[in-house]
């Protein structure tokens, strides 16, 4: 009988294991305004199911929220925070007082730098993500945390000169001094490659893109890449990312997908039913666990951008509109996690 018991435990276990690796995460932004307090929006992830969190900064009323919850977090230093960091005191103690201080939240990655792009105006940071990140890790390591904090960087789609084809993906040039050093880095620590996706912008950059390719709701295969046929825009973005690792030695560096959205209003393409589309269909897309023609069968970790509408954030109009939830916490959208 205790066999028996046992047995089902373990597969009661696995099975809770198993769904929360299938389910999607939600980043959580706060350049907005009436936003509800840190505690409601920690509350409205558990309501809801959600149970992974990206945060763009520390934030102790966040933390504080998260603590003896089940959900996992992504932590950004933010690009800002990054030259302080190239000093390994100072980073010891910034992961002493975001990391260690609270040992009832779940980290999962901290992401050293968000965007970070040598051939734009983020240029200034550049130079300090490397150094940063080394220090992170050594400060993890020494709290005893290796095992459980993989230390990354979140990359995005502008980093690559050739995107199409997907197999031609490749990073410019330029920047190789930049990120190739980054995969090693992330392979020596069996860390994986944060990556910002978005179709969204994709499509909205380029005319010739049909809407139905970058929603998930073309009929059939749109681009033939050799033996690789794609129906939907986030598989093709995806595998050149991993196209443009691999021709930089990072043929294994599994990538999570740190961001991914559609806004509802703004720009060319941006509506609420096309938001709910995308949203809906992605979420169905990475829980199936059918992967991308370049690495198929995996399960593609994925954040969703973004729980709110954030008001107060500068760019394009469409930034602000990428929310899930309204500041009342009413759904935007009818959407399972």
């Amino acid at each position: 009988m205790a066999s028996k018991l046992l047995l089902l435990s373990l597969l009661f276990l696995k099975l809770l294991i198993f769904s929360d690796a299938q389910s999607v995460g939600v980043c959580f932004g706060q350049i907005g305004d009436g936003l509800p307090s840190e505690q409601d929006v920690v509350n409205l992830y558990r309501r809801n199911g959600i149970t992974k969190m990206r945060i763009y900064a520390p934030n102790a009323a966040t933390l504080r929220a998260l603590g003896g919850t089940n959900i996992e977090l992504i932590l950004d230093v933010p690009n800002d925070s990054l030259q302080s960091l190239t000093d390994q005191n100072a980073a010891t103690n910034w992961v002493r007082n975001n990391i260690v201080n609270y040992p009832n939240v779940r980290f999962k990655y901290i992401a050293v730098g968000n965007e970070v792009d040598p051939n734009n105006d983020s240029r200034r940071f550049a130079n300090f993500v490397l150094p940063a990140m080394r220090n992170v890790q050594r400060a993890i390591r020494d709290a005893g945390l290796a095992n459980q904090i993989k230390v990354s960087t979140a990359t995005y789609t502008g980093l690559l000169s050739v995107s199409y084809p997907p197999r031609d993906g490749a990073f410019a040039s330029n920047i190789e001094w930049y990120i190739k050093p980054i995969i090693g880095f992330l392979i020596e620590n069996n860390s994986p490659m944060l990556a910002n996706i978005y179709p969204y912008f994709a499509y909205a950059g380029t005319p010739n893109i049909d809407l139905s390719y970058a929603l998930f709701t073309a009929s059939g295969t749109v681009v033939n890449d050799g033996d690789r046929q794609y129906s939907n825009l986030f598989d093709a973005m995806f595998d050149a990312h991993y196209s443009a690792q691999w021709r930089l030695g990072g043929w294994n560096l599994e990538i999570v997908v740190s961001e991914s959205g559609w806004p509802s209003a703004g720009n060319n393409g941006a509506s609420v039913q096309n938001a709910q589309t995308y949203y809906r269909n992605l979420i169905s897309h990475v829980k199936q666990k059918t992967g991308t023609p370049a690495r198929p069968g995996r399960y593609v970790e994925t954040y969703l951008f973004a729980m709110f509408d954030e008001s107060r954030k500068g760019g394009q109009e469409s930034e602000k509109h990428f929310g899930l939830f309204f500041p009342d916490q009413r759904p935007k959208y009818q959407l399972s996690f």
